[in-house]
């Protein structure tokens, strides 16, 4: 079943206690505008890079609608103070990003499902009996899984047992999700972000050392940084922006000009697209051709 991130953080934000009849009519209002941007996207014919091109128009239609025309313009205190944690907007990305694994975008898909899309991913595993003794009973194993915005991968199902029989009372079991590839979408990025961010596509690595981090950025709020100095693969800025300063971050005027000097550039869209097409179509890792290669890696 497609995955619908922006429209369950509508629905969420209308169901809300704290919304009132006026913040209700507006994202009423932002569900209709999110039905016809999804409408738009199903009529698109195109492929590749013209596809991509389509579809970040499209996008910039609908987060103007959203976040200018219909939040910032309202004047809506609880819709405006809280949209970070209601995730309106980031979550608009994160469902357009979906869009991006398509056979019609990405050449060499494979034919088994994947897991695409905001996932639990994982990150580590560990063994953490509390004596020898336990070491015969049921596998005490704890898994560390962080919260992604999206993900290319599998769910991965595993069962270990302190006996080979696997006898219920012997075996832990369960599921995880296994990210080859996670980005993060962030609408504005300062420095503590990037440094959090670099701290999960390390521990990221860790559980799948040949996964690929990326981040995109609509609002740059710090300096740039050489993220090859970190585990993060690069860090796409889609709209060439540095954030507004605080005193004009929800003035409609200021915010309206922003978005129209500023939008989401569909080349640096495209350039993500490379890296998953790259990243898709690649041998990860093939010892058999070490010495064809001349090396391991």
């Amino acid at each position: 079943m497609a995955q619908t991130p922006h429209k369950d953080k509508l629905i969420a934000a209308l169901n809300n206690p704290k919304c009132t009849e006026e913040d209700k009519e507006i994202l009423s209002a932002a569900h209709q505008a999110y039905q016809n941007w999804i409408e738009q996207i199903e009529e698109l014919q195109s492929t590749g890079h013209e596809r991509v091109v389509e579809l970040t128009r499209l996008l910039n239609e609908y987060k103007d609608i959203l976040e200018v025309d219909l939040i910032i313009q309202s004047g809506s205190t609880f819709l405006i103070r809280q949209k970070g944690q209601l995730k309106l907007d980031n979550s608009v990305i994160e469902e357009f990003l979906i869009q991006l694994v398509d056979p019609r975008v990405l050449d060499g898909l494979p034919d088994f499902e994947l897991c695409v899309g905001p996932q639990r991913a994982f990150m580590s595993l560990a063994f953490t009996p509390s004596s020898i003794q336990e070491l015969c009973e049921k596998p005490r194993v704890e898994i560390k899984e962080k919260d992604t915005d999206f993900t290319l991968g599998k769910s991965i199902f595993y069962k270990f047992s302190s006996e080979p029989r696997f006898r219920e009372a012997h075996t832990q079991s369960g599921t995880l999700t296994l990210a080859v590839l996670a980005a993060e979408c962030k609408i504005n990025l300062d420095k503590t972000m990037f440094q959090e961010a670099a701290g999960t596509a390390a521990r990221l690595k860790q559980g799948c050392p040949m996964s690929r981090y990326y981040v995109l950025v609509e609002y740059l709020d710090m300096g740039a940084e050489d993220c090859r100095l970190t585990a993060i693969d690069n860090v796409f800025l889609i709209r060439h922006a540095k954030r507004l300063p605080f005193g004009k971050r929800n003035d409609y005027g200021y915010v309206k000009k922003h978005h129209k000097d500023h939008p989401i550039d569909s080349e640096v869209i495209w350039q993500f697209v490379c890296e998953l097409q790259n990243f898709v179509k690649a041998i990860w890792y093939d010892p058999e051709k070490a010495l064809e290669r001349g090396s391991f890696i």
